[in-house]
């Protein structure tokens, strides 16, 4: 699997592969995985504003 495709099922852009081992400590590694892929969004968000912003 692609990185572009994980991070598309993280952020619930693509659906999710049907065929993926399901289990209780995978679930939790995608939620921290997709935690810190907002927060880092986030950040960067916040950077590139007060960039703009002086």
């Amino acid at each position: 699997m692609g990185v572009w495709r994980q991070i598309g099922e993280y952020l619930w852009i693509l659906k999710k592969d049907p065929d993926a081992p399901r289990s209780k400590w995978i679930g939790y590694m995608h939620f921290i995985n997709r935690l810190s892929i907002l927060l880092f969004l986030l950040a960067m968000l916040i950077i590139i504003f007060r960039m703009i912003r002086g």
